[in-house]
């Protein structure tokens, strides 16, 4: 179990936002922080202690005025810590191998995959053919609707048909190297983690995955640990001190080291 850690691209900045609160529409987001230092001081800073494995995630979608800005954030990211980080946002099969020729070391993908909230799998193929499967990351990020779990897509703001369950993970395993799953409806809120979603990913994950979402303690990540056997990997954003939270970045760093 070890952090790994976050840079989120929104309108041109780095910051953190409250997940389920994002729309495309008039690029709208609640922020819980914008960060003064751009995308470079922070693949700098996860450098220096040698946190490989972090995302990048690019929440404006292509052709937003902002796509661009949010771009350069990411590569300059990139540059700092080559083979460092993942980077997801707009991904698909014929953009991909520009992020890897850019320093990343997978792609992170959701809507390109799930199209009209079912699974595409002639979009998966391409990617796995494109990038191969050793460099693919399947965000299966989910909200919950009626006592289930649904992935969720078009930064989280669409429902998919697709329940996070045994079947779910067994399946898409077949096709990537990594699972990335935001808990949405607790991204940015820093009150505690969503303790079902961190039991299924530690009874059905059989592939390198990464938690995210409502880290606010080290409490929470002791209630991770336990409910995810050990051997899923944690993000956390809004609550970190370098995102204007309360819990201190070295020490997280340093957590399960």
């Amino acid at each position: 179990m070890k952090f790994r850690p976050c840079i989120d691209i929104h309108n041109g900045n780095v910051k953190q936002i409250v997940g389920g609160s994002l729309s495309d529409k008039n690029n709208y987001a609640v922020d819980n922080f914008v960060s003064e230092y751009d995308g470079a001081y922070y693949g700098n800073l996860y450098k220096s202690y040698e946190l490989t494995g972090g995302h990048i995630i690019i929440l404006n979608p292509v052709g937003s005025d902002f796509y661009n800005a949010d771009l350069e954030q990411a590569y300059s990211a990139l540059s700092a810590f080559e083979g460092g980080l993942q980077i997801g946002g707009g991904i698909n099969d014929e953009n991909a191998a520009q992020f890897l020729e850019k320093g990343a070391s997978h792609v992170i993908v959701t809507s390109f995959v799930f199209k009209n909230g079912v699974v595409n799998f002639d979009n998966l193929n391409k990617l796995v053919k494109s990038v191969g499967k050793s460099r693919l990351v399947l965000d299966l990020s989910c909200r919950k609707r009626d006592g289930k779990y649904y992935v969720v897509t078009d930064r989280w703001q669409k429902f998919t048909d697709i329940e996070m369950n045994s079947q779910t993970l067994e399946m898409f395993s077949e096709y990537c190297d990594e699972f990335l799953i935001h808990a949405v409806d607790t991204e940015g809120k820093a009150k505690g983690i969503e303790p079902q979603i961190a039991k299924i990913m530690g009874e059905y994950c059989t592939i390198p995955s990464t938690y995210a979402g409502g880290i606010s303690s080290f409490d929470d990540l002791d209630t991770l640990k336990e409910l995810g056997r050990g051997k899923i990997d944690f993000t956390i954003g809004s609550a970190l001190d370098i995102f204007g939270g309360n819990i201190s970045f070295e020490k997280v760093a340093a957590y399960g080291k």
